[in-house]
Formats: C-alpha cells, sequence, structure tokens
C-alpha cells in the first residue's frame, strides 16, 4: 500500500477527502492528516508518506514553502496541490517545484480518481525503476572479471600474439571461441555518449555500462554464441559466432535492431551499431573490428541510431574538401552585411561538399567550423563588438564542436552562431538596440508588480532571451534583474511613504512574494529595513 499525508487548514476538506473517496481502491493507506505546513511537515517527517495531498493557501506555511521543504528532504516524494480557482500565481509556483498534478477546489471526486491513478502509476513505474536497479547493482558484482575483458580486447586490437597458447588462456578464463570460426563483430557506440555520462555520477555511469553489457549479453545469446564487453567509453564490442547458415547475415542485422530497441526502451539511451565483414578465423578479429568501427563512425552522415553494414557502404574516390581563404572572406562578408539568405547558400557551399566526402568529413568538418568561429570573431573585435559575454559564448562553442557526431548538427550550431552575429550586427547598424532597451524598461515599469520572468520579457521584444539579456546588458551596464529590482524597491519606498500601507501589502504590490526576502532585499538596496525606512520617512 502506499500511504498518503492530507494536509489543509479546513477540517471539512479533511474530513471530505479522507472519508468519501476509496482511497483502498487505488492501494493508497491515509496514514496521517495536518491542518497546516508546518504541522504537516512534521507528520511528514515522522510517517515519510509516498504522497501529499496539500492545500495551497494556508495561514502559517503555505503549500509552495511546505512543498520545497519536502522536496528538500524526500525529493521522490509525490505531492498534488489543492487550489481555488483564483489561486494562478500559487500554482505557477507550484509547478516550479514539480508537483504531480494540482486539483481545484470544490474537489470532484472524477479529476481526483484521475489525477490519484496517474500518482500512482508513477509511484509504481519509480518503484519497478528502483527494483531494476538493486537488481543490477546486485549484477554488477558478479561482472566479467577483468583478465577476461582485456584478453577480448586484445583479440580485437592485436589478434594472436601467441598462437601456440591461445587454446590454454581461452580454456583458463573460459571463453568458447575456436581458432577456426565463422565470426562477425558489431559495434555498438552511445550516441552523444558525453552529454549521457556528464548527467550521471561515478557509481551510475558504472551501473549504466553494467546494464548495457547485461542487455546485449542477454539478446546475443538469443540469437547465436558471442562476448560482449566494454572496449572503451561509450564503446562495446560484440564478438559473435554464426554457424554456415545462408540467413546468417538476416540474423545478424535482426540482433542488432533488438539491442538497439531494447537498449532505447529500457535505458532511454540511443546507440549506433557497426557491423564489421565476415571472417573465417579467429585471428582475423582485428580486420572485422575495424570495419565494423568504420561502419559506425559513419552516423556522421547516415544519422543516429542506426546500423550500418560496411558491406553495404559505397566508398567514394573524391579529393578531400579543402576550405580556402577566398570562402571564408565571402562568408564574413554575407554576416557583416547580415544577409541571412546568402549566408545559407554559402554553408551549404561548405557543408555539402564536406557531407559526400565520408572518408575525411568527419574531421574536416570540425577543423572548418572552428575556422568559421574565429573568422567570426575576429569580425566582432573588428566592429568593437566582442564582449565577455561574446567571449565566453565562442568558448562554449568550441567545446560544443568537439561534442557533435552529426553533420547536420554540427552545421546546426555553426549557423546559429553565424545567424545571431548577422543579427548583433544589424541591431548595430539600425540602431535598434536602443528601442529594444526602451521598451524593455518601459515594459518593467507597467509589469513590476508581476511575477514577471525572462522569457516574458524576451516574447514582449521578439529575441531570445540569451540575446536579450546579452544586448540589455552590454548597452545597459546591468543585468534585466537588476533593473527589475531597482525599479521594485524605487517603488516600495514610495509605497511606505503612505502609512496606510502595510509592509507584507507592500511586498505583494511590488512584485514579491515572501516578505522576509523582500525585507533583506529591501535592506541591502536602502540599507534600511521597511520599518526603518518608514519611521526615517515620518
Amino acid at each position: 500500500m502506499f500511504r498518503l499525508v492530507i494536509v489543509d487548514d479546513e477540517p471539512t476538506v479533511r474530513h471530505g477527502l479522507m472519508s468519501y473517496f476509496e482511497w483502498e481502491k487505488y492501494g493508497i493507506e491515509v496514514v496521517g492528516e495536518a491542518d497546516d505546513g508546518d504541522v504537516g511537515l512534521e507528520v511528514i517527517e515522522s510517517l515519510k508518506p509516498d504522497i501529499v495531498l496539500t492545500d495551497v493557501r494556508m495561514p502559517q506555511m503555505d503549500g509552495i514553502r511546505l512543498s520545497h521543504a519536502i522536496k528538500a528532504r524526500f525529493p521522490l516524494m509525490k505531492i498534488v496541490f489543492v487550489s481555488g480557482h483564483d489561486d494562478a500565481d500559487y500554482l505557477k509556483s507550484a509547478l516550479k517545484v514539480n508537483a504531480v498534478d494540482y486539483i481545484f477546489k470544490p474537489v470532484d471526486r472524477l479529476e481526483l480518481a484521475a489525477v490519484v491513478e496517474r500518482v500512482v502509476n508513477e509511484l509504481k513505474e519509480a518503484e519497478q525503476e528502483r527494483t531494476y536497479i538493486v537488481d543490477m547493482q546486485a549484477k554488477l558484482t558478479q561482472s566479467m572479471p577483468l583478465l577476461r575483458e582485456k584478453f577480448l580486447m586484445s583479440l580485437i586490437r592485436d589478434g594472436i600474439p601467441h598462437s601456440g597458447r591461445i587454446k590454454d588462456r581461452l580454456d583458463f578464463l573460459g571463453l568458447v571461441l575456436p581458432s577456426e570460426a565463422v565470426y562477425w563483430t558489431i559495434v555498438v557506440k552511445i550516441d552523444d555518449s558525453d552529454q549521457v555520462v556528464a548527467t550521471r555520477s561515478e557509481r551510475d555511469q558504472q551501473l549504466l555500462a553494467y546494464s548495457i553489457l547485461n542487455i546485449i549479453q542477454e539478446i546475443i545469446g538469443k540469437y547465436m554464441q558471442g562476448y560482449v564487453f566494454e572496449n572503451r567509453n561509450g564503446e562495446y564490442v560484440g564478438i559473435l559466432r554464426m554457424g554456415e547458415e545462408d540467413t546468417q547475415e538476416e540474423m545478424l542485422l535482426g540482433m542488432a535492431e533488438d539491442i538497439r530497441d531494447s537498449l532505447l526502451k529500457w535505458l532511454k539511451i540511443s546507440v549506433t551499431i557497426g557491423v564489421g565483414e565476415r571472417i573465417s578465423e579467429l585471428a582475423a578479429l582485428p580486420q572485422s573490428y575495424s570495419r565494423a568501427q568504420e561502419a559506425a563512425d559513419h552516423r556522421w552522415y547516415l544519422g543516429k541510431s542506426r546500423i550500418i553494414s560496411i558491406d553495404h557502404l559505397e566508398h567514394d574516390n573524391e579529393s578531400v574538401y579543402r576550405f580556402d581563404a577566398a570562402q571564408g572572406e565571402r562568408i564574413m562578408s554575407v554576416v557583416k552585411s547580415s544577409d541571412k539568405t546568402a549566408l545559407h547558400a554559402e554553408l551549404d557551399d561548405v557543408f555539402i561538399p564536406l557531407s559526400q566526402n565520408r572518408r575525411l568529413g568527419f574531421s574536416n568538418a570540425r577543423n572548418v567550423s572552428l575556422q568559421l568561429i574565429l573568422l567570426t570573431s575576429r569580425l566582432l573585435q573588428e566592429l568593437n563588438m566582442l564582449g565577455p559575454d561574446m567571449e565566453k559564448k565562442e568558448r562554449d562553442l568550441w567545446e560544443s564542436i568537439f561534442k557533435q557526431e552529426r553533420m547536420a548538427d554540427l552545421r546546426q550550431i555553426v549557423e546559429e552562431h553565424l545567424l545571431q552575429v548577422c543579427e548583433s550586427i544589424e541591431e548595430k547598424r539600425k540602431g535598434k538596440p536602443k528601442n529594444v532597451i526602451e521598451r524593455i524598461h518601459a515594459l518593467i515599469e507597467q509589469r513590476y508588480a508581476e511575477n514577471l520572468q525572462i522569457g516574458d520579457i524576451a516574447k514582449e521584444v521578439y529575441l531570445s532571451s540569451t540575446y536579450m539579456c546579452l544586448l540589455f546588458k552590454q548597452e545597459t551596464g546591468e543585468t534585466i534583474n537588476e533593473f527589475l529590482t531597482k525599479v521594485r524597491i524605487e517603488k516600495a519606498k514610495e509605497l511606505l511613504s503612505d502609512p496606510r500601507n502595510k509592509f507584507y501589502e507592500v511586498c505583494f504590490m511590488v512584485g514579491y512574494s515572501d516578505p522576509s526576502y523582500f525585507s533583506k532585499l529591501f535592506k541591502k538596496y536602502v540599507g534600511l529595513t521597511p520599518s526603518a525606512y518608514r519611521d526615517q520617512m515620518i
């Protein structure tokens, strides 16, 4: 049974929720209740429920503050808000703490049932995932010994250096790999492996690697005999032994599809699989592995999440594409003139030939992209537009270029950067930054009392959030948030001069929901607390 705590300052609501809904039908037991957030937090810490159903508005600690406290202590706990129809601002805050859902008062049974069913499904899925992780952690301790993995690595890299002792080593390691047999190799590469690894701790990385090995090995066993091991970060190699059947290639590709689809389904990762050529002896494994790796690397232009057989690739004998100085100057010329159509055509002339050269397009495209970033940097420097923010963006671009695995993705980030530079140059030429800054100032002056976000302002001035923030800082020397705070504090000073305005009312009237935070911020900017400032004014 899942455990539930109900927090609401209205006794009738708590009684109704506990008594007139069939919680047990959904496998839920109501284990506690509370009439305010502070009391509710004590109950939750004591009972540690799976679900918290809480009101948004409560006198001492509201549902938003309670949810923040819950998420800090129990990040896996599910939170459902109950609120009135006029609590729109509160609900916006609710969504920021990743609440599962919300229900409006008066509570409708059908609506509550739908929300409860969704929460229970999420809890069950999380429970299954935890069960799976626990199972994988147990199997991790029984993983393939280091000597076995190192030997398989040596087979694909060096072949059989001492053929006389190979049988003894195979017997010692428990590997069934006859010297004379039909073999294939496959290379399984994680797409965007840098990003996949960056989001995980070291332990989670090890667990992911083991899970991948376990799934691939299990699927290989369904089709044929063979072994799989991690060759390097993000790359897994399968050594496969097959019979002499005519349909073995069809079977091999079917197995590869099964591996790709299973890794996506169970681990939510995309992989590209390269299939090497068929060989007839164990000593030729390095040749088959090299071809499988070459096939997998063709995702550069064929795309990710593919199964690529080296036998099906056409090799071109075209000359290597050269990016010359004249082409670079033409591109910088169209960037300087802010001709976006011409820029797109020029980039076609660069990236289309690169994508057609399958042998060296991978490395050449990166080099050309870096040259374009350098040329753009020089142009911005000449125009006195290369500020610290743009320099940071360029450093990030360099890192991003080395992480790309597809030609289309590489072109996209380069083209987006060049288009943004076009826009910056056009803005500077037409004097539009001043107009944009004036519109931002006017918007903040009008809407400072709202829960105004950077994204809201960007939509109003028809710019991306990143570019708008960069432009505002370059033109004014301060950030948008700094200006918004300054406007709010000045408005607060005006309101505090009227003794009829209470402190907490002033806080809400200038766009802040937390009086304590407002008081600290006011003192930081003015040097006095709101009350001390009012006393001074009087």
